[in-house]
């Protein structure tokens, strides 16, 4: 099956595209510059969560409401991002990956200031889920774009070199959010999202390319790739990618949940000093990543997989361990929620990969469901965390081990039936 890799001549004039055939994607050197534009478009989402974080214990002062309901706003995005990313893939699929991208991108702009402007919980709460709704067409996009222009090994590569990009974001995200709050409160912080969500949009216009040629969108039509899903849902080994990549993103999202309110309200950390442990575990994820794009060549996603699985159920198991008994205390949590992040993106990207491989003609679906399913169980641990009714990492530990737990039986499922001939994919 040609894979065709775009050119684009003269956006000034029109943004004119040609498709060249490319019979040996994996043997093409990646696109620096496109992989770094696809980062910073993916990093719409991580960014929106992160940079608010250091601001939550302000936001529930502010509208004098509880711990639970402030976190209610990362919860509705979480499931929004999830929802968006369900209606994505198939219509990528179906119309092409650069319009569905660029409408995605608008909506969220056009939320964020939504949210600047909100004087209610349940406003803010109504715009954030809005906003994830633009957000999730950066991520499932992304991704599907990676898998487009290149081969398994060279895509899993990709996804990797993305994720060390998008990682940045979240990053300085935190650090900056923390900044924003002291010169104006948690409302310049959602001004500088707009900020970023229209220059996003800008650049989106301006130079991200359409990777899905018309030949092939004709063979998927809209119905037959919302159908896709009744057939990966059926496929243990999709189930199992999901697991894996799901759980172990959900033990992230109790951290990210729990961590504003149990490193500043119950070890007193500062909002500002906050960023600089949340950044140890961006450094992690970022090291994970980095070393998937000098391994996976030479290993393959399955090891790294089975590998990756394995480390996030014992970190997991031992941050449960710690939360519960109080043994070390803050140090000891951070050392065992630096390696149970640090593989959040390993785990990622060669799950996504591979089963965006199994199912050829649907990437877009295969991403959608594979990012979807990882967001709602990423909210659905947020939820849980938020179910506690103190700040102590007690919640937080017993669902990260709940989460781990389930990640390697995800492994196991890939492990035993990755051999199997895939179902055939939806035309």
């Amino acid at each position: 099956m040609p894979v065709f890799r775009l050119t684009a001549c003269s956006f000034a004039k029109g943004a004119r595209f040609s498709w060249i055939p490319m019979s040996h994607v994996t043997g093409r050197r990646p696109d620096g510059r496109l992989i770094l534009l696809l980062g910073a478009l993916a990093a719409c989402g991580p960014i929106s969560i992160d940079m608010y974080l250091p601001s939550l214990p302000t936001i529930a002062q502010a509208f004098a409401i509880g711990t639970s309901a402030a976190q209610t706003t990362l919860t509705s995005f979480m499931f929004g991002f999830s929802i968006g990313m369900l209606l994505y893939g198939p219509l990528s699929d179906s119309y092409g990956r650069r319009p569905v991208l660029l409408g995605g991108i608008v909506m969220y702009a056009l939320a964020s200031i939504a949210c600047t402007l909100s004087f209610s919980i349940g406003a803010l709460i109504t715009f954030r889920f809005v906003q994830a709704l633009g957000a999730g067409a950066a991520s499932v996009l992304a991704r599907a774009i990676a898998r487009d222009a290149y081969g398994p090994t060279d895509a899993a590569r990709v996804l990797s070199m993305l994720a060390i990009v998008t990682s940045i974001g979240p990053l300085l995200a935190p650090l900056i959010g923390g900044q924003l709050l002291l010169l104006g409160g948690w409302r310049v912080v959602f001004v500088a999202l707009t900020l970023f969500g229209t220059v996003c949009a800008i650049t989106a216009f301006l130079k991200v390319p359409e990777t899905w040629p018309r030949e092939k969108r004709a063979h998927s039509a809209l119905f037959k790739s919302f159908a896709a899903y009744g057939r990966l849902l059926r496929d243990p080994v999709a189930w199992g990618h999901m697991l894996c990549g799901g759980m172990a993103f959900a033990s992230m999202f109790a951290y990210i949940t729990a961590t504003p309110f149990v490193y500043i309200e119950y070890f007193h950390v500062s909002a500002q000093h906050y960023g600089f442990l949340f950044a140890l575990n961006i450094v992690g994820i970022m090291f994970g990543n980095f070393m998937n794009t000098r391994l996976v060549g030479q290993l393959g996603s399955l090891t790294i997989i089975s590998f990756a699985a394995s480390v996030s159920c014992v970190a997991s198991l031992f941050v449960c361990l710690v939360s519960l008994t109080g043994w070390g205390g803050l140090w000891s949590i951070v050392a065992g929620l630096f390696f149970v992040v640090g593989v959040v993106g390993l785990l990622s990207a060669n799950c996504t990969t591979d089963l965006m491989h199994r199912y050829p003609l649907n990437a877009g679906a295969a991403a959608a469901v594979f990012g979807a399913v990882q967001l709602a169980l990423g909210a659905l641990s947020s939820l849980a965390v938020g179910l506690w009714p103190d700040a102590s990492p007690k919640g937080m530990g017993i669902v990260v081990g709940v989460a781990g737990s389930l990640c390697y039986v995800g492994r196991i499922l890939v492990v035993r039936w990755h051999g199997t001939k895939a179902p055939v994919a939806v035309a």
